[in-house]
């Protein structure tokens, strides 16, 4: 079977959201959000609070496997990092040479280090000599800084020094996230290395997933804010792979409204009451694509200010599961 890897998402998908979206099966593993490694060692605490997932073997509470990203310039101090990370047995450990953000770039992390491919192949050797051989080892990278010319080296050179697994979202830097995505560019990345190279980029539907196959030639996808708008779209996808039926969804919304309970139900937990309602609306804003019943109940909680609040809309909410 194909395997559907749900990306990260720097400030949007947390280890509530991963907990939320990992309940309906489709994933094969998941990656956090990136931890910052500039000229310190992270503390063991650090990796625990992007990824509480660790207290339970590296797993949400649905058993999907969740590998923990790291992005930094210094191979020296990215290995350092990594013989920190690597003894608390994550699921995986991640390379982040694909965030577009000014200031991550600014600082010499992310996409702006596609224009150094052995610098690239200098921290991944420096990660691969602290990450035990049972620790899955991968990165994540796009087609460039300013164009593609050097995307085929850039794979090579991680591939050379120890990555295992390569996602490759095909857009450059530049392109941050303007469609549309190009997928036929990641080919060519692809047929020059012997690891698995999985696409990113676009995916919204099943008929992109099939498309996106097709033009890269990638059997594996990695789902990012697509997942996040469509909850059920993993599941479609494995449906279809698996030759049954796929349910409309206007008979999902209700699927849907338990992971938003679960998801607020975390959130009071995990935030105090001020933050608690823009949380929900960051998520119901992206909802908005895919269900038409999203967007009536963003419109009800957008202007309320008070936790308090908006669990009383979502109490009275047709649909909502009882118990918060």
């Amino acid at each position: 079977m194909p395997r559907l890897i749900l990306a990260p998402m720097q400030g949007l998908l947390d280890h509530l959201l991963r907990d939320a979206l990992t309940r309906i099966d489709g994933y094969s593993h998941c990656v956090t959000e990136f931890a910052r490694v500039t000229g310190s060692i992270l503390p063991r605490s650090f990796y625990h609070r992007i990824s509480p997932e660790l207290a339970r073997g590296g797993r949400t509470e649905a058993g999907t496997a969740v590998r923990v990203q790291m992005l930094g310039s210094d191979p020296d101090m990215m290995a350092a990092n990594a013989r920190v990370l690597a003894s608390l047995a994550p699921p995986g450990i991640d390379l982040n040479f694909g965030c577009p953000a000014p200031t991550v770039n600014r600082h010499r992390g992310g996409a702006v280090l596609l224009e150094e491919p052995e610098l690239l192949y200098r921290i991944a050797a420096a990660v691969r000599a602290e990450v035990p051989p049972t620790i899955p080892f991968s990165a994540k990278m796009r087609l460039g800084l300013h164009d593609s010319s050097l995307a085929r080296e850039c794979a090579q050179a991680l591939e050379a020094g120890g990555v295992e697994e390569l996602a490759v979202h095909a857009r450059t830097r530049d392109q941050g996230y303007q469609p549309p995505a190009h997928w036929r560019e990641i080919a060519p990345i692809r047929e020059a290395v012997a690891i698995p190279v999985v696409a990113n980029g676009d995916v919204w539907t099943v008929e992109d997933w099939l498309r996106c196959r097709e033009e890269s030639g990638c059997e594996d996808v990695m789902l990012g804010r697509s997942a996040v708008a469509d909850p059920l779209l993993a599941r479609r996808i494995q449906a279809l792979a698996r030759g049954e039926a796929i349910r409309p969804q206007e008979e999902e919304w209700l699927e849907v409204l338990a992971l938003i309970a679960r998801f607020w139900q975390g959130v009071g937990v995990r935030y105090e009451a001020k933050k608690r309602p823009g949380r929900l609306k960051q998520w119901l804003m992206l909802l908005e694509r895919t269900f038409p019943q999203a967007r009536e109940l963003c419109a009800a909680v957008k202007l309320l200010r008070e936790a308090s609040e908006v669990e009383a809309v979502l109490a009275r909410w047709p649909g909502f599961p009882s118990g918060l």
